[in-house]
């Protein structure tokens, strides 16, 4: 049997025996001299993520949070310079999910019934003490193992996403999600490897000021990728293999790839309006002033279609304009939590 994950909270943290070893000493801060030595000044590089909190929702995967909690715990005593808490979400369980989790030390949270794993996502994250939080699935797809990785790459970055490369499901879903990807790679402006990957590493301040943006549904990652990429955070993909999950999935490939076209359309619109509305505009312009050409040089005469058509142009780019000013507003929203 595995010895129990530490979920102390982070706020509550006993104070350490006196270090003896230099490894203890480095990571308190205290570098011993020697007698007779001249005082040196030194300065000892902390590691960015030195308080680190897991979420986890998990709905009915009793047969995977095992194995998962028990290689969380080995991962994470490599990381002695870390500290951690697990949060596992249990969104309305039917089985022994929550019983394990507690069994395995984690830290958990229920919820009555089934909200979504969005939903779960949220209050994870609302319930997370830590200075950085890691999402990942509970089906066992994602290998803590990968967690040194993210934390490694976090030193230069903002939020850092584990990228599965366009594999990983079916040749349907890894279809679905290279649209996903080319549609937002152009919203933002930036090749983007894995929008829906949930498996990823995030500052803490600035994951809980989007909190309010993120849907109850399976494409909170998208939301949080494209929100933090559009707000100028710094973005990093680390790829990696995922694995086989046990059971069954609860992603419905039509409902929930229909559900992510339309959050990808509704974050484009909040986040960068005038990369839709600028083309749609130019698009209508282009064919009132062709259509004008064509009747002019046919008839001699400008019509009330070319004269539709040039109207709504404008009017669909002043919407663009608004919507741009409606964006700076959201953004100035999320500085504002941020800071809190």
């Amino acid at each position: 049997m595995t010895d129990a994950i530490s979920t102390e909270p982070l706020q509550q943290a006993t104070t350490p025996a006196p270090a003896t070893d230099l490894a203890s000493l480095m990571s308190t801060g205290e570098l011993p001299t020697e007698r007779g030595d001249p005082i040196v000044e030194a300065t000892v590089v902390r590691p960015r993520v030195a308080r680190l909190s897991i979420v986890i929702p998990a709905k009915n995967e009793a047969a995977n949070l095992p194995k998962l909690l028990d290689e969380l715990s080995l991962t994470l005593r490599t990381l002695p310079a870390t500290r951690s808490e697990i949060i596992v979400v249990d969104d309305g369980s039917s089985d022994d999910t929550a019983a394990i989790a507690l069994a395995r030390g984690a830290r958990l949270v229920r919820h009555a019934r089934s909200l979504g794993n969005g939903a779960a996502i949220k209050r994870g994250i609302r319930e997370a003490a830590g200075d950085w939080i890691l999402l990942m699935d509970g089906d066992g797809q994602h290998p803590p193992n990968v967690i040194p990785r993210l934390i490694a790459r976090a030193a230069e970055h903002d939020m850092v996403v584990a990228s599965r490369g366009g594999s990983g499901g079916s040749h349907a879903r890894n279809l679905a999600n290279k649209v996903y990807n080319g549609l937002a790679s152009y919203v933002t402006s930036r090749r983007i490897p894995d929008l829906t990957s949930g498996f990823r590493l995030v500052r803490a301040d600035v994951l809980k000021g989007l909190v309010y943006l993120l849907p109850n549904t399976f494409s909170y990652p998208t939301t949080i990728t494209l929100a933090m990429l559009r707000a100028g955070y710094s973005v990093d993909f680390e790829p990696f293999q995922v694995r086989q999950r046990e059971g069954k999935s609860h992603i419905k490939l039509i409902e929930d790839g229909t559900r992510f076209l339309l959050i990808i359309m509704r974050i484009t619109t909040i986040f960068a309006p005038l990369r839709v509305f600028v083309p749609l505009a130019a698009f209508m312009a282009a064919i009132g002033a062709g259509w004008y050409v064509w009747t002019y040089l046919t008839a001699g005469r400008f019509t009330n279609m070319s004269a539709l058509l040039l109207s709504q142009a404008t009017i669909v780019f002043v919407l663009g304009l608004i919507s741009e000013q409606v964006t700076a507003l959201r953004y100035a929203r999320i500085d504002e939590g941020n800071r809190r």
